[in-house]
């Protein structure tokens, strides 16, 4: 654990002369920052009412009681110069440095920042024009606060800033706005409780309660007085026999009586619902020595001398808090059996527990070399440390991990801008003008053409700054450019953006192609003279999810317009068998069947392939002599010519192919069936497999049941053994259960 140091502050290892030099030019650093800014801000007012020097003189007094460096101190008073100067950085760089220049700016950028935002906030509303909730303010100040918090300095000077409003409106006895408690006591405080500040966490805790449930906070304010002077006897009492048995053990110890919050008081009276007569730690003791072993002695002598409340035992010794906190907590009972709170730690745990990271500024001050006994390990090691907390407490508030889980991810890679109106738009480090349009509004993105940040215009491809005003400058109507999508022209950093930018180009392909094939679908409806046909049905027949999509298919050459033909014009149907023999074909002329079939032993005699079977060469055939329909032709594993042979065995005939299916242009109708798992595309995917095959699709049906497809495609064939190559092409389509032929 990297808590605060227990050896000497820097200075300590210069010589004396060295060490009273250094401190008088901290002095005169300090009172030459007042001097200057005195004549800017003398006359000036916060908009809480309360003078700016004053205000400035005790946020430079609280953070001196907190441990903060002198540049701190100094830059409270710089803070409120930048607005009066031209060119601020540059002018209190010239006069102070430049690590005190900046420091300076980013916080007044800060505060400029929460300024604008609390103020759109008061007049934003959301999507239902209703006002923005608590939540979503509480997330912008957030945003803000952690976009600045790679020089911690600036969110401590903030801390700080905001406990001296609050203070300011309880001594002018006047109520502070609702949003700025609840802010305060929604960020900052939990922000103070993880950075381990605690003197400034309870004090702001109790403060924005006060505003936000004045009743109740006066109501326990009562109580804590009602018996105070009776509690404090005791008290003394109880401190003066600690120190005399402690120093009778020769621990040197500082025993004092812990200061009560009413927030804490509250918090615990309705989390655990309690009266306020049964909260433990209305009297509590806070003992400081110099050794951890020294702790586990007092606590052996607490418990020996009181009775101890097992449950209410905590060793943050052992087992640390998570922002580094360590002490003994015990309640005990006295001799009446009232409960008595004890809290045990060292002079550094104290140290840790009242100013947490505020010990520890020698992180941003020394430097990668370190200096006068902080090595730059160590001081590392502090800010990992410090970023790990600032990690938590925004996880604390978003109840969601956002990053890798590396410690400085957050920071590092993220930025933070307002629009117009102070919304706080978050974006990657690198981020554009047009990734902030995008991260607005996609049509927004689409649509921009220029952008001012700051009110000044900057090229498209200008990288963003944290804290940036960005205004978009857009067109009616319009689209991207290709340039965009160059990374080598830096237009874009966030994937987000690019990929809205390649959706834009994809839709315009996607709307030329659609275009294409309704054309062609429209002409070739008028060629069949079938205009009156509703495209939407057109589709769904054809097995297509919307016109649309049957158009996309046939702009990209996917699909044959002869189905559309095939289906609105099916070919004639073959007729049905019929009991009944055309004799007077027997003996006359001789001539080629068109069937293609001969009939043994007989000359010419009308034949007709079957519907349903459709027999194509070279299939086994079989013939049924019908009534006046002539030979009806089947294939001999076909079910009707099964059950006709066995009613009427002696219309059976014997039948084979004849030389016509040798001829080159001879094609059989045949039925396909397939079954597949039910997608877009499906329909595509299976014709385009005959089309690879040279077979001609003369019709098509489909129906679709609970996401299964059963597809019946006819298709004409020159040879039936071709057919069993095509049908295992078509169960390698991705999505096809079964294909068969019928």
């Amino acid at each position: 654990m990297h808590g605060p140091s227990t050896t000497a502050p820097p200075t300590a290892a210069l010589p004396p002369v060295m060490l009273a030099t250094a401190e008088t030019e901290e002095s005169g650093a300090l009172t030459k920052a007042r001097a200057f800014a005195e004549p800017l801000i003398s006359c000036e007012l916060l908009d809480t009412g309360e003078n700016i020097l004053a205000h400035a003189d005790a946020v430079a007094q609280i953070l001196a009681n907190m441990g903060g460096s002198v540049a701190m101190q100094a830059a409270t008073y710089l803070v409120y110069t930048c607005p009066h100067l031209n060119k601020a950085e540059e002018v209190i760089a010239k006069a102070f440095g430049l690590p005190m220049a900046q420091l300076a700016t980013q916080t007044n950028q800060l505060v400029h920042l929460q300024r604008l935002s609390r103020a759109a906030e008061t007049q934003s509303t959301g999507p239902d024009n209703t006002p923005l909730s608590p939540q979503v303010q509480t997330e912008n100040v957030r945003k803000m606060l952690l976009a600045f918090s790679r020089d911690l300095r600036v969110v401590m000077l903030r801390l700080a800033s905001r406990l001296q409003t609050l203070r300011h409106y309880a001594a002018t006895k006047r109520m502070a706005p609702p949003a700025l408690a609840s802010e305060s006591l929604q960020v900052f405080a939990p922000l103070a409780n993880r950075l381990g500040i605690w003197q400034i966490k309870w004090e702001l805790e109790d403060l924005s309660f006060r505003f936000l449930e004045p009743a109740t906070y006066k109501s326990i304010a009562l109580l804590l007085d009602a018996k105070r002077t009776e509690r404090e006897r005791n008290m003394h009492e109880l401190r003066e026999r600690l120190c005399q048995a402690l120093a009778a053990q020769g621990i040197r110890a500082q025993v004092d009586g812990r200061p009560k919050h009413i927030y804490s008081i509250v918090r615990k009276m309705r989390g655990k619902s309690l009266t306020f007569d049964r909260v433990f730690d209305i009297r509590a003791l806070r003992v400081v020595v110099p050794e951890v072993a020294d702790c586990y002695q007092v606590l052996s002598w607490v418990h020996e001398h009181f009775a101890p409340i097992a449950e209410e035992f905590d060793d943050y010794i052992a087992k640390p808090k998570a922002n580094g906190y360590q002490s003994l907590h015990t309640v005990v009972r006295d001799a009446d059996g009232g409960p008595i709170e004890v809290q045990i730690r060292t002079q550094a745990m104290h140290n840790h527990a009242e100013n947490g990271v505020a010990a520890h500024w020698a992180y941003k001050e020394a430097g990668a070399k370190g200096y006068a006994g902080v090595s730059a390990n160590s001081a590392y090691d502090t800010k990992i440390a410090v970023l790990r907390q600032l990690l938590a407490w925004e996880r604390d508030l978003s109840d969601a991990v956002q990053g890798s889980g590396h410690g400085t991810s957050l920071f590092d890679d993220r930025i933070y801008v307002l629009t117009p109106d102070a919304a706080v738009v978050e974006l990657p480090q690198g981020a554009t003008a047009i990734d902030f349009a995008y991260t607005v509004h996609t049509h927004l993105g689409h649509r921009c053409r220029g952008a001012k940040v700051d009110g000044v215009m900057v090229p498209l491809n200008t990288p963003l700054a944290n804290g940036q005003t960005v205004e978009i400058t857009a067109i009616k109507e319009g689209g991207p450019s290709r340039d965009w999508l160059n990374p080598e022209l830096g237009f874009l950093a966030s994937p987000r953006a690019r990929a809205k930018v390649r959706a834009w180009f994809n839709a315009q392909v996607s709307e030329e192609t659609i275009a294409k094939g309704r054309e062609a679908v429209e002409k070739s409806l008028q060629r069949l003279g079938r205009t009156a046909v509703r495209l939407e049905d057109l589709a769904s027949q054809l097995g297509f999810k919307s016109a649309d999509s049957l158009f996309e298919v046939v702009g990209k050459d996917e699909f044959s317009l002869r189905n559309i033909e095939v289906l609105l014009n099916p070919p004639e149907p073959a007729l049905e068998p019929d009991d009944y023999f055309q004799k007077k074909f027997k003996g006359s002329a001789s001539r080629k069947s068109p069937s293609g079939v001969l009939v043994v032993g007989v000359d010419s005699l009308l034949t007709q392939l079957s519907r349903c079977c459709k027999p194509a060469p070279p299939d086994a055939i079989g013939g049924f002599v019908t009534r006046g329909k002539g030979v009806s032709i089947h294939r001999q594993d076909c079910s009707n010519f099964r059950q006709l042979a066995s009613r009427h065995v002696e219309r059976v005939i014997d039948v084979r192919w004849g030389v016509a299916q040798g001829a080159e242009g001879s094609v059989y109708p045949v039925d396909v069936s397939v079954e597949a798992m039910d997608r877009q595309g499906l329909l595509r995917d299976i014709s385009e497999v005959f089309a690879k095959e040279k077979m001609n699709v003369i019709g098509v049906q489909t129906q679709s049941v609970k996401g299964t497809a059963w597809m019946t495609f006819t298709v004409e064939i020159g040879d039936a053994a071709r057919l069993n190559k095509v049908l295992s092409s078509v169960r390698a389509v991705k999505g096809v259960r079964a294909a068969r032929r019928r």
